[in-house]
């Protein structure tokens, strides 16, 4: 049935006129439209998002049933007559047989251990487990129907490790250890045999069952018992884990519980992390727009104070639930994976530190990719630049005030009729866009447009849009079972969805994106949005509808409500400055300064027999709720891609698929240069194609502090260019949010100022505090950039986090492994931000318990900081506490320019911040910056102990550039300093900060250098 649409946004309920039109939203971007009622704006004409928010929280009754008999959907039978049990009582699991060693690992049969119990699905009887110790750290066990009918990730899709060479059956640190009847494994350390497993399958290690809801009002949380179910829609496997460990990562999602997962003690109920891609703005505990099953346990002994870390892996794109999770009165936790579809196929990683298991996890779905250096600089970007004018006034504005712009992009303003690979004629004409993008270049800067999902369809015989036609000639679009074209609806109208697994659509993707560009679309990078994939609609609702009937949507008339907390525009208006006349604008009172918590809100062929693929027997918590429907703002689960496979199958790569796509075509359009893409919806292995911005997230305090836990997940997903929309995308920012936003995000590796239609500009420039606070962080973020880009010279060779928390450092200091305000990059930069409205100083915790040497960024000073517990800083306006760690040497640009271009054609400097023993140590990996694959390159060493810094050179790229200033912190007044064996001049000592300047030093960093001081 048509849902119905308001034509325009009412200030009243009773104002609402309507329009039938074939659409349901997803609920991006909410805001508030009267009443305290939220809805969409960038599915802006979607009224059926409101009737689709009341549905699901509508209250449900459960009657007397089985606790877990509940959690299905309404189908019960399996095509033959048989329904489907609904429970896991019963279920026989699996007995182990017919096993085979080899110098690789074992290979062994698993045979149903008695009466198939068909709980959500049909019990697959035979199936075959192949262990592989794939490394020292790394073991590969994979569980899978002995027939091969379920759906396994193709390698041409992920390239997964090759057999190894070498065995390493009797010195991998993990063991894979079995019982065969029941069949269950469980993986422990070599190198700690007695400590509890690593991952337990054994019920007699997990509590017994059955184990009433933890949520009263779901009987989906139940657990009914912990068989090995492997069936044809439900997978299910659980394990146990230490009381209260460490859980991070099961991403994306926003946690209320913080970086930190919530695993059910400590007062906390528990985890129900779904993966399901999901066009959604930001919510807080659901699942969002990416799938990551993969967590990193940091495992505590309180007995010894030493902590240790590993890693779990299950790589799978079906749709699951994976429950973290402490039942009353156990004495462990648990994690359980129940899943509608594919095979286990579990990777485990012995670290034992964090950064080792996040780097093993890369050496199995790949490092991420070579960014380009002028990808670090400040990006900007609206909804809402109407034309190309808007555009040139921007940049001119940014120049004006000082403030550094990078990188310029348009949202979908650019389009015409909203219509990929297109320009509007009249707001964006090509060639005035051509002469603007060219200008953009010529002063070193760059241009990246937006490129959505869903390819508009020519709605009648006169209409001509080449790249729909183009796909339809060479079979490129998803279909509905039937072979028709599945026709969603997005920003256009009703669209078409590229089939990624096309044989022939990497070259219908490219050609479109090269024809865009000679259009005058001269991009430098692209930015990929709504690739869950978003529709407007939840079926293929343009089949045998008149396409002409459907306009394009439309935005004009927007009015966007809500400002951040303490920020009341009902006294003070719509100008969000802090203060007017004089008088501060805060409104909140001075003994509440928090910010006001946001609630939470709530294989085979398409036509395969026997298979409910649009709504299966087990009911994941799509949206938090297991009456949650799977296609939901996106296509429904059984289109069909090229190869006979259904969405419900690949849906949670859709997304990947596309960056991996793009990426490659990039690469062909603009040769020799590394491709930069920001895209929405991931899946491992995502990060050897694109970076991620987190999202429609609000312009609230609440998710200014959101946003770091977002830029953590990432690193461990192998996706480490990432970072949040500055100052808030959805909603109005104000003066003050957007001040200490430009601060934070300096010091995050994906730096984007980006807000919604018809909100209050947010520019920069807009207000004079804004400006000088960007001033001063975008100078510190350059500066850096030498340490940066060797942060992700590490990661893409080696798969090392750039962007840590703080326990990855210090990892037996259990104070440590909740902090998610505080942020480290690399090993060496502390950062401290204000997330509170209206503050003046800031708390933190300076890790190291007093063992290590902290000093401020700007002044050099020496922290006197609490030992284990939060020292209070000073956290004026426009100041973002930002610390060395002692032990530490860092290549700096001097002088940071206007652009990437010009600060790296400057002068370096060298920081060095002694600890008490008087070392330190840094490297600096130094290339061109552009070139793909990545040319000759050089590699800089410093080291100092002993009064003396040696600088060790290697490599072929010749750097041009001098350094000029060595400072060095933690030096006692010397009386002679030596360049080489000989006398230097030009320095200085400052006995306040111990510290030693040596100025126009002139020093070749192609060579070899010694500096001395007694």
């Amino acid at each position: 049935m048509p849902s119905e649409v308001p034509l325009r946004w009412p200030r009243k309920r009773e104002d609402i006129r309507f329009i039938s039109i074939n659409t349901n939203p997803s609920e991006d971007e909410k805001f508030i439209i009267g009443d305290g009622i939220l809805l969409s704006l960038r599915q802006s004409l979607m009224f059926s998002l409101l009737l689709g928010v009341l549905y699901a929280l509508a209250p449900t009754v459960w009657g007397e049933v089985s606790q877990r008999a509940t959690l299905g959907n309404k189908l019960t039978s399996n095509g033959t007559g048989t329904p489907y049990s609904m429970n896991v009582t019963d279920c026989p699991g699996y007995a182990l047989g017919s096993l085979q060693e080899s110098d690789i690992g074992l290979t062994a049969q698993l045979t149903l251990a008695g009466p198939a119990c068909n709980a959500f699905g049909q019990d697959i009887s035979d199936l075959t487990i192949e262990v592989t110790y794939q490394s020292q750290s790394t073991l590969h066990v994979k569980i899978y129907d002995t027939a091969n009918q379920q759906f396994t990730i193709p390698e041409s899709v992920i390239e997964r490790p090759a057999a190894p060479t070498t065995s390493y059956t009797g010195s991998s640190d993990l063991i894979f250890n079995y019982d065969a009847m029941p069949f269950a494994f469980w993986i422990t350390r070599r190198s700690d045999p007695d400590a509890m497993p690593l991952f337990d399958t054994r019920t007699s290690s997990l509590p017994p069952t059955p184990i009433p809801p933890f949520n009263a009002s779901d009987s989906s949380t139940a657990f009914d018992g912990f068989p090995l179910v492997f069936e044809d829609q439900y997978l299910q496997v659980a394990s146990a884990l230490p009381y209260g460990t460490n859980i991070y990562g099961l991403g994306e999602v926003i946690a209320s519980s913080g970086f930190r997962r919530d695993i059910g003690t400590d007062g906390g109920v528990g985890t129900i992390q779904t993966h399901w891609a999901r066009d959604v703005a930001d919510p807080i505990d659901q699942n969002m727009y990416g799938s990551h099953p993969i967590y990193v346990e940091h495992r505590y002994n309180a007995t010894t104070g030493k902590a240790s870390s590993s890693g779990v892996l299950l790589l799978g794109s079906a749709g699951s639930d994976i429950f973290l999770q402490t039942p009353t009165n156990s004495k462990v936790s648990l994690v359980e994976y129940r899943i509608i579809g594919g095979i286990l196929d579990f990777y485990f990683f012995s670290g034992p530190s964090d950064a080792e298991v996040i780097s093993q996890y890369g050496s199995v779905i790949g490092y991420p990719m070579w960014q380009p250096a002028w990808g670090f600089g400040f990006h900007l970007c609206r909804w809402g630049y109407h034309n190309i004018s808007d555009d040139i006034e921007n940049v001119a504005q940014m120049r004006a005030a000082g403030i550094p712009l990078e990188v310029q992009w348009n949202d979908i303003d650019l389009y015409h009729a909203y219509r990929d690979f297109t320009t509007d004629p009249v707001s964006f004409p090509g060639d005035e866009l051509r002469t603007f993008i060219r200008e953009l270049a010529a002063n070193n800067q760059h241009y990246i447009p937006i490129v959505d999902v869903g390819i508009a369809v020519t709605v009648n015989s006169t209409d001509v849009y080449d790249p729909f036609t183009r796909g339809v000639e060479e079979d490129v679009w998803i279909k509905n079972p039937d072979g028709s074209l599945y026709l969603g609806q997005v920003w256009p109208g009703y669209t078409v969805y590229p089939d990624w697994f096309s044989e022939n659509i990497l070259s219908v993707w490219t050609e479109g994106l090269k024809n865009w560009t000679e259009m005058g679309v001269e991009f430098s990078g692209i930015w990929l949005d709504m690739n869950e994939p978003s529709s407007f609609c939840s079926d293929s609702c343009g089949t045998g509808a008149n396409y002409s009937a459907l306009a394009p949507l439309s935005v004009a008339g927007t009015v966007v409500a809500g400002y951040p907390e303490c920020y009341n525009e009902t006294i003070w208006g719509p100008s969000g400055n802090m203060t007017i006349n004089g008088t501060s604008t805060n409104s909140c009172t001075a003994s509440s300064t928090t910010p006001a918590v946001v609630g939470r809100r709530g294989v085979g062929a398409g036509g395969e027999q026997g298979v409910n693929l649009n709504s299966p027997p087990y009911a994941i918590h799509n949206g938090k709720s297991p009456i949650g429907s799977l296609n939901r703002n996106t296509l429904a689960t059984n289109a069909t891609h090229y190869g006979g496979y259904a969405e419900l199958d690949v849906h949670n790569m859709f997304g990947f698929m596309e960056e991996k796509t793009t990426h490659l075509a990039i690469q062909s359009i603009i040769p020799g240069k590394r491709p930069f893409l920001i895209s929405r919806s991931t899946f491992p292995s995502a990060g050897k194609w694109t970076g991620h911005w987190l999202g429609d997230n609000f312009s609230k305090w609440q998710y200014l502090y959101l946003n770091i836990q977002g830029v953590l997940q990432f690193q461990i997903y192998q996706i480490p260019m990432v970072g949040a929309d500055t100052c808030g995308f959805n909603g109005n920012t104000d003066e003050e949010l957007c001040n200490r936003w430009m601060q934070l995000s300096a010091f995050v590796p994906f730096y984007r100022n980006h807000n919604t239609y018809a909100a209050l500009p947010q520019e920069p420039y807009r207000w004079a505090s804004v400006a000088n606070a960007s001033r001063i962080a975008i100078a510190a973020r350059y500066a850096l950039l030498p340490y940066w880009y060797t942060l992700f010279a590490n990661a893409s060779m080696a798969g090392l986090p750039p962007v840590k928390a703080l326990f990855y450092e210090f990892p037996d200091e259990p104070e440590l492994f909740t902090v998610d305000r505080q942020w480290l990059v690399g090993s060496d930069i502390l950062v401290t931000p204000v997330l509170t409205p209206g503050a003046t100083t800031v708390e933190g915790i300076f890790p190291g318990r007093g063992s290590v040497v902290w000093r401020d960024w700007y002044t050099h000073a020496v922290v006197n900081a609490t030992s284990g517990g939060n020292t209070t800083l000073d956290a004026p306006i426009s100041h973002i506490n930002v610390h060395i760690r002692d032990n530490s040497a860092l290549l700096l640009h001097q002088e940071p320019g206007y652009t990437i271009y010009e600060t790296r054609e400057g002068p370096y400097s060298l920081l060095v911040s002694l600890n008490a023993a008087g070392t330190a140590f840094g490297t600096a990996y130094v290339d061109d910056g552009i070139s793909f694959p990545p040319g000759p390159s050089r590699s800089l060493t410093f080291q100092a102990a002993d009064g003396t810094l040696k600088i060790e050179s290697k490599g072929e790229y010749a750097i041009l550039q001098k350094l000029e200033t060595i400072t060095v912190l933690g030096v006692q007044k010397p009386t002679q300093v030596k360049f080489q064996g000989s006398p230097a001049g030009g320095w200085t000592y400052k006995e306040a900060t111990e510290e030693l300047v040596v100025s126009n030093a002139s020093v070749d960093l192609n060579g070899q250098l010694t500096l001395t001081w007694k």
